[in-house]
């Protein structure tokens, strides 16, 4: 009988640190530092427009930050190798994201090719820029209010898995409510921190967003949050932020 051979890596990985110190960190006009490196799938034009997207009032925020956009990122351990190529073998044990802190700086490595396109590399962006902004800058007391507005409405569904287990929390009554209460809040804005620098790099349809592991918040309640962004974080000359309804057709 024929043994199953194992399909063994065809790619040479690096240490983080090693791509860190070969790899010459760009710095884009918002502020961001980023690179890339490898075979990524994504234009430089493209990554360059997706960080650029970032308002300057966050990008403020994420000193000490550079966002490196790798092929695959595979986590070995409390290790972090970086391969330049695609590898079906290295693809399984590879994550979307890792941060790899060097010195007092925190570097994000986003691995673009465990995703379909450009959209999913630019949602996984914006993800960890709206967590890392909310957790350096907190959360907006305009938008905690609309938010919780928007719970006691009951409005349908939520932004992320997270924001929806904690508003089930919050809204329990039980022991933990209230700290459940200011975790919603910060899931629920960095949430729509990303929706919004996502439709301001790319046309996003609702439906793009849905998710099988919890219901979508409504459109509406969507587009409420996300317009309070844009007062909060005006968008970069050469950007544009609108949000258009399709009309239903009548049979």
């Amino acid at each position: 009988m024929a043994e199953v051979g194992t399909i063994r890596p065809q790619v040479q990985t690096h240490p983080a640190a090693e791509v860190i110190r070969a790899t010459q960190v760009a710095q884009a006009g918002n502020g961001i530092c980023y690179a890339a490196l490898g075979e990524t799938a994504v234009s430089a034009s493209e990554l360059e427009r997706m960080v650029l997207t970032i308002p300057r009032p966050i990008a403020a925020a994420l000193d000490k930050k550079a966002y490196y956009f790798v092929p695959l990122t595979v986590s070995e351990g409390d290790e972090t190798l970086i391969a330049d190529r695609y590898d079906v073998a290295l693809s399984d044990k590879a994550v979307c994201h890792r941060n790899y802190t060097a010195g007092d700086a925190q570097c994000i490595f986003i691995s673009t090719r465990l995703m379909d396109d450009k959209f999913s590399v630019a949602f996984e962006l914006y993800i960890n820029v709206g967590h890392a902004f909310v957790e350096r800058a907190g959360v907006s007391q305009a938008f905690s209010d609309l938010a919780w507005r928007q719970v006691q409405e009951k409005a349908r569904g939520e932004t992320s898995l997270d924001a929806h287990e904690f508003r089930k929390l919050a809204t329990g009554g039980g022991v933990g409510a209230e700290k459940a209460k200011n975790d919603y809040f910060a899931a629920a804005f960095s949430d729509a921190i990303a929706v919004y620098m996502l439709s301001l790099c790319l046309d996003v349809d609702y439906y793009e967003l849905r998710e099988r592991e919890y219901p979508l918040l409504a459109p509406q309640a969507l587009a409420e949050r996300v317009r309070k962004i844009h007062e909060l974080f005006p968008p970069n000359p050469g950007f544009e932020f609108n949000i258009f309804y399709r009309r239903r057709t009548q049979t």
